[in-house]
């Protein structure tokens, strides 16, 4: 709704927002996610990646070459229950129109999902994310930079590879570059806890043992650089699959027993043909030869 205060900015780019958000048709996921199955597994400080299917998910799959455009950070039962009695909004993400918001588990029941954990975080620490994260609720996408915007309307734009990772950063500011992703790695580097470092090699002191000795300096990159695919691609997250935490056994699957069809007579001339090395009339010589 507009405001008497609204710009010709603010009304454009929340009309951009609402056409980047629209999703396409025609998707299915391959591994629908259930709402329950993801709550008993999600532990708070988790992040969700999601593979999604608007305007903007197509943009951000091909800039980082990967099949998740979205993530969110989980925090089980920290926000309170809706006065409404709808159901709790359990994962803080950030959305172009809407800034930084709680959303409720089933809003992902339809979509590819999987499960980042950061290894032997401290509860502590998973606190200070927790917070961090709950504090950026209300957070606004400044949606009067148009260009930040209109970068989004171009699902393959020609842009090197070396590149595309910077233009998921440009913008005119934080609460611009806060897309989901860069949120989180915000919250984490607040904890000094690593997702992808950068790692220079530098000299260290001689040693009875060597006399020359390297050790490794980590830097964190800044937090606009990161996208939903380094959480997947980090050494130091787990990927956590539901379906096998709680006791999967392939024994108990159920197959089909049916029989696998036999091949037609085409089929069969075909297979015989290749196995024979002999060439058969192709269908003009017969019509011709009748």
């Amino acid at each position: 709704m507009s405001s008497a205060g609204d710009t010709i900015a603010d009304r454009l780019g929340r009309a951009l927002a609402r056409l980047l958000e629209k999703e396409s048709s025609g998707y299915e996921p391959y591994t629908p996610s259930d709402p329950e199955t993801l709550r008993r597994t999600l532990r708070a400080g988790d992040i969700l990646l999601v593979e999604g299917n608007q305007r903007v998910s197509a943009a951000i799959k091909y800039l980082t070459q990967s099949t998740w455009s979205h993530s969110a950070l989980y925090v089980g039962d920290a926000l309170p229950e809706p006065e409404d009695g709808s159901e709790r909004p359990r994962l803080i993400e950030v959305n172009l129109g809407a800034g930084c918001v709680g959303v409720p588990l089933s809003k992902y029941s339809t979509y590819n999902t999987r499960i980042c954990r950061a290894s032997g975080l401290t509860p502590e620490d998973r606190d200070k994310v927790v917070a961090f994260m709950i504090g950026k609720l209300g957070l606004k996408y400044d949606t009067r930079n148009l260009f930040d915007l209109l970068r989004w309307f171009l699902p393959t734009p020609p842009v090197p590879v070396r590149w595309r990772r910077r233009m998921i950063a440009l913008g005119s500011g934080d609460p611009t570059r806060a897309i989901c992703s860069s949120l989180i790695a915000e919250a984490y580097g607040l904890i000094r806890y690593p997702i992808l470092p950068e790692v220079t090699r530098a000299p260290g002191r001689a040693s009875a043992e060597s006399a020359y000795s390297r050790g490794e300096i980590l830097h964190i990159r800044h937090h606009s650089l990161y996208t939903p695919r380094d959480f997947d691609l980090s050494p130091y997250f787990e990927i956590v699959k539901p379906t096998l935490v709680y006791g999967f056994d392939y024994k108990v699957l159920q197959w089909s027993d049916d029989e696998a069809q036999e091949p037609d007579s085409a089929d069969e001339g075909e297979e015989e043909t290749a196995e024979t090395g002999e060439d058969q009339p192709n269908p003009a010589e017969r019509t011709s030869e009748r």
